[in-house]
C-alpha cells in the first residue's frame, strides 16, 4: 500500500496560502511545510504557494484556490501573537471558522496552519524551534487526509 501512496502523490496538487503578516514565522512555517511535502513524495511543482495580507484573509485565500478545482488540498500558514487588544481573538476565530467551513464545503482537506501565541518567542518556538513545526505538522495531516481521501475513491 506504501508504493500506491507514493505513485498517487505523483500527481497530487497542493496549495499553501500562507499570511504575509508576521513573515519571519510564516516563513519557516512555509518551508517546514514544504520541506515535509516534498521528502513524502510530492513533486515541488505541484505545490502552489499564494501569499494573503494576514491571517484573517487566509480563509478567502484558501476558497479562491479552491474554487479553481485543482487542488488535492490546501494549508493555511499564519501566526497571529496576542497584542493589548481584543483584535487577536476576532482575527484567530475568524480565521478558525473561515477554514473550517471551506473543509467541509469543498470536501477537500484544508490544514490548519495557524499559530496563536502570546508573543514573537513562542512562535518561533513553534515553527521549526524547540516546540516542533506546526508548518510541517500541517503537512502531514493534509498529506495523511489526501491518502484516506485517494484510499476511498
Amino acid at each position: 500500500m506504501a508504493g500506491d501512496m507514493s505513485r498517487r502523490r505523483e500527481g497530487l496538487r497542493l496549495c499553501l496560502v500562507v499570511s504575509r503578516f508576521n513573515e519571519p514565522v510564516t516563513r519557516r512555517l512555509e518551508e517546514g511545510a514544504r520541506r515535509f511535502l516534498e521528502a513524502a513524495g510530492v513533486e515541488p511543482a505541484n505545490i502552489d504557494i499564494l501569499r494573503v495580507p494576514g491571517a484573517w484573509e487566509l480563509p478567502l485565500g484558501v476558497r479562491l484556490a479552491l474554487k479553481r478545482g485543482l487542488y488535492d488540498g490546501a494549508m493555511a500558514l499564519g501566526c497571529v501573537i496576542r497584542g493589548e487588544t481584543p483584535h487577536f481573538e476576532y482575527v484567530a476565530m475568524g480565521a478558525t471558522i473561515g477554514l473550517q467551513e471551506l473543509t467541509r464545503e469543498f470536501s477537500v482537506p484544508v490544514g490548519f496552519g495557524l499559530l496563536t501565541t502570546e508573543n514573537g518567542e513562542q512562535a518561533f518556538a513553534r515553527a521549526g524551534g524547540g516546540k516542533g513545526d506546526k508548518g510541517e505538522e500541517t503537512a502531514r495531516a493534509v498529506l495523511e487526509m489526501c491518502d484516506l481521501a485517494a484510499s476511498l475513491e
